[in-house]
């Protein structure tokens, strides 16, 4: 008796119908392939995301390590919990934008160095503001420091492909 009973469900878009779904087959078939794919990116999505963080747990322990300072002294320094730097190294707990933030500003890095992303997370802010004001200097004096900068780069590449 039910199965002849049909299903509609239309939308409404400026002055024309959309029939979405003709019967509850389809209107099922739909809600457990949204289902679905809703999971699979949800556990995929979860499992990158705990690469990440774990990346970024051994970032900060690294960079805390080339201080020379203990989990207390970054806390006192960034103003997040030593408590919760040690849950972020160990790679039990996520940090907050704040938290990563005030960690990296008193890492004196970047958000994308903390992480580990972006073209520039190489880079310490140092090396990023030495760019920054290399970029306002006149063109011959940029161009004069560029020339160097390429000698050296050349040499140090000549060095190593030499010396294996």
């Amino acid at each position: 008796m039910c199965k002849n009973i049909l299903f509609f469900i239309r939308v409404t878009i400026g002055n024309k119908n959309i029939l979405l779904f003709e019967n509850y087959k389809q209107l099922t078939y739909f809600i457990l392939s949204f289902i679905y794919i809703f999971l699979y990116i949800s556990i995929h999505l979860k499992n990158i995301s705990i690469l990440l963080d774990m990346e970024t747990g051994k970032i900060i322990a690294e960079l805390r390590d080339k201080k020379g300072w203990n989990q207390s002294e970054l806390a006192d320094k960034s103003g997040v919990s030593r408590v919760m730097i040690g849950k972020y190294e160990r790679g039990e707990s996520v940090p907050s934008i704040d938290a990563a933030k005030k960690i990296a500003d008193s890492l004196d890095v970047s958000l994308d160095y903390l992480v580990g992303e972006g073209v520039l997370s190489r880079f310490d802010k140092k090396n990023l503001k030495r760019v920054e004001e290399l970029e306002l200097l006149e063109e011959d004096k940029k161009k004069t420091l560029y020339d160097l900068m390429d000698t050296y780069i050349r040499d140090a590449k000549t060095r190593k492909a030499y010396a294996s």
